[in-house]
């Protein structure tokens, strides 16, 4: 036998919606009980019935699972307030990041002289005076690299050198095979 699709509206019948609520009352209670010993979690059920009857469930202490249901639900507000503030905080910190990031740019491309039209001479005369001194910690650096690049070729030519003295005095001190 097929069940058909109940259709979710209250029951006009007065005998059948008891009946109803009877059985679905009880197996609702059932898979309560169910779900706590078989999850080991801690349920709590409460039906009040049409005429105002109390019908409850409770795994462990029914008053002591309320109380810990009233705790959570008064802190989840708190705790969606504090998300949202926190939420709130990083859309402002973004937003200061994304500016500084355009200010960034713009500067970056006023240093490669580009989109100068727009500046004053005193932004300019600071942009030079920037780049004047972009130009001689770049000529610094290259003075620092050069003199480490000969120190280098120095101490080459030094054991060359000396490898060449060792070379002709292995060689009988620079006397010729040919004199008679």
């Amino acid at each position: 036998m097929v069940r058909g699709k109940i259709v979710m509206k209250r029951i006009e019948n007065a005998a059948n919606r008891l009946v109803t609520f009877t059985k679905r009352r009880n197996g609702l209670l059932k898979k309560a009980f169910e779900l706590s010993v078989l999850c080991d979690v801690d349920v709590a059920a409460i039906i009040f019935s049409q005429k105002g009857k109390l019908y409850e469930f409770s795994s462990s202490d029914m008053q002591k699972t309320i109380e810990r249901y009233y705790m959570c639900s008064r802190e989840i507000p708190t705790l969606k307030a504090e998300m949202e503030q926190h939420m709130q905080h990083l859309r402002i910190e973004t937003a200061n990041m994304f500016k500084k990031i355009e200010c960034l740019e713009v500067f970056k491309r006023k240093l490669l002289g580009q989109g100068l039209g727009s500046c004053s001479v005193e932004e300019l005369e600071e942009i030079g005076s920037l780049i004047e001194q972009s130009l001689k910690n770049i000529r610094a650096r290259k003075a620092e690299l050069y003199k480490e690049q000969i120190h280098r070729l120095k101490a080459k030519e030094r054991m060359l050198l000396e490898e060449n003295v060792k070379l002709y005095g292995k060689c009988g001190g620079g006397k010729s095979a040919q004199q008679p």
